[in-house]
């Protein structure tokens, strides 16, 4: 943007590497710090970072507390409005908009106000820039996003690259290579990319000399299974020859093989992360967010750890984004609903935690779906649920009566029929609008079920990185005909359910445009799909206006904060993002290189610059 100016770049985030983070005169801070053991010196480092950079004079100090953000020509600035869909110039005064129009209309109402004020403060944006409302992920992991950064296994194609990289890891950290009891952990590998579509075993992993003996726990990438080392198995015996709403996979001898699924993962016991672990794994994450345009993330399965720690971060001002929480539920545990506040607008509206995640059944990439008919590939089977669906019915109408927003995750058809038989009977003759039920995924629907989402206002919660990630193997699975019930968004959209996109990150990429591009024309990021440069299954790509809406005041609506975030007209709060060209316009092959410029929240520049 122009203005000259002479400052450090504000899209640097404080490093929170604790060699990184100390300022360049250490000493003048080495008496103070020696009084402190090394865990402690570290947390408080990582919060020193995470305080610098939110404080950071460079990154607000050449903006006024009233500005105006405009295009040189043009109305290029994207509302999300009906009344007023684009706008040459945005007027913010302090945290929040306070005036949307042309630039001759804006100075007008500026002078009206107060003849005597400062003249406005004025940013012209590039020439082929553009701003829209700050991006929501309606659906992510914050916390397991940053654990993943640690060992990342997605790139390996198969069962021996995989072992390769958990070598080399163990190689590469002292820590572990000497501690043979330390817990390596992984994230991302898929048996569905690989050549031969197999289960991996413990004697995968315990075939290299380097792994074997450690506990090693591997998390698929769709997140619903784990591989574990021998070792791990034995630290957690004995395990129970089966588990309802899960799988224990066993050899021929009917020992576990290496492979757990859904809840049976919840058997393992592991030691809870630290302090320093948690503030790690969020320093990570806040890095991509930012970065990638988002300043809203909904967190889809806050335990208690996570809420806790969120919470404490909320009260300290540590929070860059704004965070919409769903509690984690767990049906061995007593109901909470009637027992527990909500969190609504805490840290200055930065924490929200007033929904419930609950979850239906597993996932179709690792054959958990719960399907109405046997899988295509394996008619040995319909997957399974995880939940009784008698506990949906006790404890739905419950937690909606006691003010929580419910969202399941529902996968197959099955089980997607399953929460709409439960949300129909809960939401008889209540108001929607005030409860706000989302199906989180909707993925696999029945004609019948696809017109019934819209009916009971039921949001449907979405990922389109999904659909280009499985559109690969989904027909050999499902079947050419169950197929076209996968990822129908056009035909729930059509059929009136609100469309709310998030990407499931780490899962699938964080970066919102490339659901964005998903969303619009189904195909991969190199422009491919099963169907061919047409899209899979065009029919049910969204319109652009349609997916911006799905990442903004839709995904907004999603959360309770329609009337505060997700467009851009006066008295909403100054959240938005400069984009480096203009992804409603350019050609579809072009939307992945566009760059984020600039991300701002309440205001103030979090990332980049203005």
């Amino acid at each position: 943007m122009s203005e000259l100016r002479k400052r450090q770049d504000p899209g640097k985030i404080a490093d929170t590497d604790p060699q990184n983070v100390l300022p360049r005169s250490t000493s003048v801070l080495s008496s103070v710090l020696s009084g402190f053991d090394r865990p402690r010196l570290v947390i408080l480092i990582i919060l020193a970072g995470f305080a610098a950079w939110f404080l950071s004079p460079e990154e607000t100090s050449s903006l006024s507390h009233s500005y105006a953000i405009c295009s040189s020509s043009g109305a290029r600035i994207y509302t999300v409005d009906h009344a007023v869909p684009n706008a040459q110039c945005l007027v913010v005064d302090g945290s929040l908009i306070l005036d949307v129009g042309s630039l001759d209309d804006i100075m007008a109402r500026w002078v009206a106000r107060d003849p005597l004020r400062s003249s406005l403060q004025i940013r012209y944006l590039d020439e082929s820039s553009i701003v829209v409302p700050g991006l929501s992920d309606s659906h992510a992991h914050i916390l397991e996003y940053g654990a993943s950064k640690q060992l990342l296994l997605e790139t390996a194609k198969t069962i021996k690259d995989t072992v390769a990289l958990v070598r080399q890891h163990i190689l590469d950290n002292d820590d572990i290579l000497n501690d043979p009891s330390k817990i390596i952990e992984g994230w991302g590998w898929d048996h569905t990319s690989w050549p031969v579509e197999e289960w991996p075993t413990s004697d995968d992993l315990d075939m290299d000399p380097i792994i074997r003996g450690r506990p090693v726990i591997l998390q698929s990438k769709d997140g619903h299974a784990l591989w574990l080392s021998k070792e791990t198995f034995a630290l957690n015996s004995p395990w129970p020859s089966e588990i309802e709403g899960g799988v224990i996979m066993k050899d021929s001898s009917g020992n576990p093989s290496g492979v757990v699924l859904d809840k049976a993962q919840d058997l393992l016991q592991k030691p809870a992360p630290t302090e320093q672990d948690l503030l790690r794994h969020f320093s990570a994450t806040v890095k991509d967010v930012l970065s990638h345009g988002l300043t809203s993330v909904h967190d889809a399965g806050f335990k208690p750890i996570s809420l806790e720690f969120f919470t404490r971060q909320a009260a300290a001002g540590n929070l860059p984004f704004r965070i919409y929480g769903m509690r984690y539920f767990n049906e061995n545990d007593p109901y909470w609903g009637n027992l527990s506040e909500p969190i609504i607008n805490a840290g200055d509206g930065r924490l929200n935690a007033r929904s419930v995640k609950i979850f239906a059944d597993g996932a179709l990439r690792s054959g958990g779906a719960a399907l109405h008919e046997p899988y295509h590939d394996n008619p040995h089977t319909k997957g399974f649920m995880r939940v009784d669906p008698k506990v949906l019915t006790d404890v739905v109408p419950k937690f909606l009566r006691d003010g929580w927003q419910v969202n399941i995750h529902a996968i197959g058809d099955y089980a997607n029929g399953v929460v709409l038989d439960t949300f129909e009977a809960a939401l008889k003759d209540v108001d929607i609008t005030a409860l706000r039920p989302r199906l989180e995924h909707a993925q696999i629907l029945t004609q019948t079920d696809l017109e019934r989402v819209g009916k009971l206002g039921v949001i449907s919660s979405i990922q389109p990185t999904h659909a280009i990630s499985d559109m690969w193997f989904a027909e050999e699975r499902l079947g050419p005909e169950r197929v076209k019930g996968l990822y129908a968004f056009r035909s729930l959209l059509d059929h009136g359910s609100r469309l709310a996109i998030g990407s499931d990150f780490p899962v699938e990429d964080m970066n919102p445009l490339a659901g964005f591009h998903a969303a619009i024309t189904r195909l991969s990021p190199e422009g491919q799909s099963p169907n061919g440069p047409s899209g899979w299954f065009p029919e049910q790509r969204l319109t652009r206006m349609e997916a911006l809406r799905g990442m903004t005041i839709d995904a907004a609506y999603a959360s309770f904060t329609e009337d505060s975030l997700g467009s851009l007209v006066p008295g909403k709060r100054a959240d938005y993002v400069v984009l480096s060209q203009d992804i409603m316009t350019v050609p579809v092959d072009q939307i992945l290189r566009t760059k984020v410029q600039a991300t701002v929240i309440d205001g103030r520049v979090a990332f980049g610059k203005v």
